[in-house]
């Protein structure tokens, strides 16, 4: 220290620690001088005697004119030094770095001024204090005082001149703390790092690419600035980094897929469009690398499908196709389990057509890797039974195509119905609404015969009967044009192995309806069986469902499905039980209601004209089915129409339709029972004084059923 003073004048120092600015310049010029003529002799112990005296005695003062005095001293006496001032910046650099935190915003402004002129002077020595004058410059960009800001602007600009032309600049330091500072939200700084980041992207020597990763997160971040300047900036940046991308034989596309995933999913619209522009163009460059990532990536596709912007959908929809025409194999990290994961959660979404995508990669999935799907069945079956319930008809649509694809198999098959008949039972508002739809687009997918038949047997041991009576199969069979083949079957009951049993295979479950039963009889040409089971009804049996479905079926007989049967009345006497089932049927009806003056009408069409063999005989009555009778010879036996001389004694072409109309009659009792049962519980619960009406007359016991208990939904290992 007293070497110093005794080199320094004190009117120097008195000068430099003057408040006017114009003392401290002059004074300043003086060390520059005494500095200039030491570097000259090469007596650096006295320059750094000069120097210290500078920092201890004036920069860490704590009187303000003594600070800006030291920092204009020691900005001086770099500039004394030139060339030897690179072995002095150690003790110069970090007093001036102090002083940019100072209280006092003129104190700051000198700080910046000085490191000024001394970075004009070191130039490329000035380098290994980068980070900590980065870190002053980014704090000072957001100076509260313009001046500081506009003279750290300054400094700024002329430390970036000396990186872009130093060899010597380290990126892999500075990279850390450009990503501590990226997540600043203060504009001035966003608008200092993104200008910082340009330009170190521009110099060709430093490969900001590779260390994209690090801070594409804060460029993503700014996209959303209330600063149009900043987006402005920030996009810029980010769409010259993605043509690099697309220039670039190396890039790590897995550490930027899990950002732009998640800024996919961002608040602010341009935010996601741009995430969604970027990973469209990894997903057409990625290749393997981004096999492990595929997930997460339809993980933000799918939602922006249905974005409210128009711009986000087109891209969201092109990068999904152009996703899932990649076939990716398991072996190579494809996660089946994973996008299946994906796909189910984004079921539940409240937007459609991200519903829609969803299960068309639950069906590619299924196309192309159909056995690790099957593997996770377990996880996605109820979620796919639960879409059957989805408002919308093509998501219905979709969800059948996909349960009809894994029911291929015999045993999927057989769960998928068990759990359709379950969801119908617990979900009546699905069986109302979407039941029709859902089986008959079962049918077209499955075989309706398959179908059918696999419904019937479970409905057979259904131990809810009024489910079982309410289920719709029966109107579905007889209007339905994809069950049109089934219908040409069942009308060959009488005559093929293959006819006869499917109505033995449907009739079991038909049994639960009087009104299906008839139908399915009348729909097989079983007219004999039809007019015996009409004549079993009793009266409990003839109630207001019973003349709903009755009136539904005599609308239904005048449609093109039962023409045949309407022809059929041309020939009276060959189809006697025909008649004799439709008379049945018009002596139910109420006599006002329009489907008794609707069937009345048509029988009273029926020709008294018989065509039997090569005689046109015409019955003397207007009632052709009297007429029939009384025309047949005495004690000659009727059997099913179309066939007078089979032998009632024997089964019908296999068929024992005397056992037939037992099981019908005895699956009617236990309705009946059941009907009585609930009434009289209601009774009960209603009034007391209800508790001595007579007890119901003891019925047949039921039979058990030899059909599995399929009330309860099955293990999925079960079968």
């Amino acid at each position: 220290m007293a070497e110093a003073l005794s080199i320094t004048p004190a009117a120097v120092l008195r000068n430099l620690a003057d408040k006017l600015y114009e003392k401290r310049k002059n004074a300043a010029l003086e060390v520059e001088g005494i500095v200039k003529q030491l570097a000259a002799a090469g007596d650096h112990d006295k320059i750094t005697a000069v120097i210290n005296l500078l920092t201890t005695e004036f920069t860490y003062s704590s009187q303000v004119n003594h600070r800006k005095g030291g920092l204009i001293g020691l900005a001086a006496a770099t500039v004394g030094l030139t060339s030897g001032a690179a072995q002095h910046l150690e003790q110069i650099v970090p007093p001036v770095l102090n002083s940019f935190s100072d209280q006092d915003s003129r104190v700051r402004y000198y700080a910046c001024e000085a490191l000024y002129n001394i970075a004009k002077v070191v130039r490329g020595d000035f380098i290994v204090f980068f980070n900590q004058i980065f870190d002053a410059l980014c704090k000072l960009s957001a100076d509260s005082d313009s001046n500081v800001q506009s003279a750290a602007h300054l400094l700024d600009r002329l430390v970036k001149d000396i990186v872009t032309e130093s060899d010597q600049f380290s990126i892999e330091e500075f990279i850390p703390l450009l990503r501590e500072r990226m997540n600043v939200l203060s504009p001035y700084v966003r608008q200092f790092l993104v200008g910082w980041i340009t330009v170190l992207d521009s110099v060709p020597d430093i490969d900001m690419l590779g260390f994209l990763p690090d801070f594409l997160d804060g460029l993503f971040n700014m996209l959303s600035d209330s600063s149009h300047e900043i987006r402005q900036q920030a996009d810029s940046a980010l769409s010259e980094f993605l043509q690099e991308i697309k220039n670039s034989p190396s890039v790590d596309y897995g550490r930027m897929a899990e950002i732009l995933v998640q800024r996919a999913a961002s608040s602010d619209e341009f935010t996601r469009l741009t995430a969604i522009t970027w990973i469209n163009e990894f997903v057409k460059l990625g290749g393997d690398q981004l096999v492990p990532y595929y997930a997460d990536i339809l993980g933000a596709i799918l939602p922006c499908i249905s974005d409210k912007e128009e711009k986000i959908r087109v891209v969201a929809r092109e990068t999904n196709e152009e996703l899932r025409a990649i076939r990716a194999d398991p072996a190579e990290g494809f996660d089946v389990g994973a996008i299946l994961s994906i796909a189910r959660r984004q079921l539940s979404s409240e937007w459609e057509a991200t519903r829609i995508e969803a299960l068309h990669w639950i069906a590619t999935l299924l196309a192309r890797h159909r056995t690790e799907v099957i593997s996770f069945l377990d996880d996605i079956f109820d979620t796919l039974l639960k879409a059957l319930s989805d408002p919308s008809d093509d998501v219905v649509l979709l969800v059948l195509d996909v349960h009809a694809c894994i029911a291929r198999d015999a045993s999927n098959f057989r769960h998928l119905v068990v759990f359709l008949v379950h969801n119908f039972r617990i979900e009546p508002s699905l069986l109302e609404k979407r039941g029709a739809l859902i089986i008959r687009r079962l049918c077209v997918l499955l075989d309706a015969e398959r179908v059918y038949r696999e419904l019937s047997t479970i409905l057979e041991g259904e131990a809810d009967l009024d489910f079982a009576s309410i289920m719709a199969l029966n109107l579905i069979l007889l209007t339905s044009s994809e069950l049109t083949e089934l219908r040409v079957l069942l009308k060959q009951s009488l005559l093929t192995a293959a006819g006869k049993d499917l109505f033995v295979s449907l009739y079991a479950s038909w049994c639960h309806s009087p009104m299906a039963t008839i139908s399915l009889c009348l729909l097989a040409q079983a007219y004999q069986h039809a007019s015996s089971v009409i004549q079993s009804l009793v009266e409990d049996d003839i109630n207001v469902k019973f003349l709903v479905q009755l009136d539904k079926l005599i609308r239904l007989l005048e449609t093109p499905i039962f023409a045949y049967l309407r022809l059929q009345l041309l020939e009276p006497g060959k189809y006697i039980w025909l008649l004799k089932s439709l008379y049945g049927l018009l002596m139910l009806l109420p006599q006002q209601s329009a489907a008794f003056k609707i069937l009345r009408t048509r029988l009273r069409t029926v020709p008294s004209y018989t065509f039997s063999g090569e005689q046109l005989k015409k019955t003397s009555s207007g009632n052709p089915y009297s007429q029939m009778l009384h025309h047949l010879p005495t004690g000659t036996p009727i059997a099913e129409d179309g066939d007078r001389n089979q032998d009632l004694g024997s089964a019908q072409n296999g068929i024992n339709f005397a056992s037939r109309l037992q099981q019908f009659e005895h699956m009617q009792r236990q309705h009946r029972m059941h009907s009585r049962s609930q009434s009289l519980s209601q009774s009960r619960n209603s009034t007391s004084s209800n508790l001595s009406q007579e007890a119901p007359r003891p019925e047949e016991p039921r039979h058990p059923s030899t059909m599995p208990d399929l009330n309860r939904i099955p293990s999925r290992t079960s079968s």
